[in-house]
C-alpha cells in the first residue's frame, strides 16, 4: 500500500533530486518523486519522519501535514511546472487547468488560497508569469512579442503594462538595466 508525502518548496527539477538523494541517504522505500510530493511504498516510522523532516530543512524544504496546505501547494506546482518547466505554449487558462487537475471547484481553490496566502490565486500566477518573462527577457533568446505568446498574453502591450504594473519599469528597460532582480520561485 502506498503513502503520499506532500513536501514544500519543490519547484524545479533540483528540488525533485535533491529529495531524492535525502530519501536514499535516509534509506526511505518510495516508488515516485515530482514537485511537491512523493510516493512512499511504506509507511515511515517515526524515527524516519524525524530524520526526513530535519534533511528537507536544511534544504528549504518541509513536509506538509494537512490538507488545506497541500492543496495550495499543488495549486502553486501546478501553475510553476505549466509556466516554468512545459515546453509548450500557454495556451490554456491557469485557473481552469489547476481547476481540473486538482478535481475541485475553482472557487473553493481559489478562496482558500487566498484566505492562506493573502494574495488572490489569480496575483500569485501573474507574479509567476512575470517572473518567467524576466527569465525569458534576461536569456534574450525570444522578443516580447514571442514570449507574450508564448505565456498567452493577449498582446505585448498588456504583457508591457502588467510587467510595468508590477516591477515599476517597462520589460526593455528591465532588460536593460544592470538591477535584472529576480526572485526565487519559493518566495513569491
Amino acid at each position: 500500500m502506498s503513502h503520499m508525502l506532500h513536501i514544500k518548496n519543490m519547484v524545479c527539477p533540483r528540488c525533485v533530486t535533491a529529495v531524492y538523494n535525502v530519501l536514499k541517504k535516509i534509506g526511505i522505500d518510495y516508488s515516485n518523486v515530482q514537485l511537491g510530493q512523493v510516493t512512499l511504498n511504506e509507511e515511515l516510522t517515526a524515527k524516519q519522519e524525524n530524520q526526513l523532516q530535519t534533511e528537507l530543512n536544511k534544504l528549504g524544504f518541509s513536509l506538509i501535514g494537512n490538507r488545506k496546505s497541500q492543496l495550495i501547494e499543488r495549486m502553486k506546482n501546478l501553475v510553476i511546472e505549466k509556466i516554468f518547466h512545459s515546453r509548450q505554449e500557454l495556451n490554456v487558462k491557469l485557473t481552469d487547468y489547476v481547476g481540473s487537475e486538482i478535481g475541485l471547484d475553482y472557487k473553493y481553490l481559489s478562496s482558500l488560497f487566498s484566505s492562506v496566502e493573502s494574495i488572490t490565486f489569480e496575483q500569485y500566477v501573474i507574479s509567476q508569469k512575470i517572473e518567467r518573462v524576466k527569465e525569458l527577457l534576461i536569456y534574450d533568446e525570444l522578443s516580447l512579442k514571442e514570449i507574450a505568446h508564448q505565456l498567452d498574453y493577449s498582446s505585448v502591450a498588456y504583457l508591457s503594462n502588467q510587467f510595468k504594473k508590477i516591477n515599476g519599469i517597462a520589460p526593455t528597460q528591465f532588460k536593460k538595466s544592470a538591477l535584472q532582480n529576480r526572485k526565487s520561485l519559493d518566495n513569491i
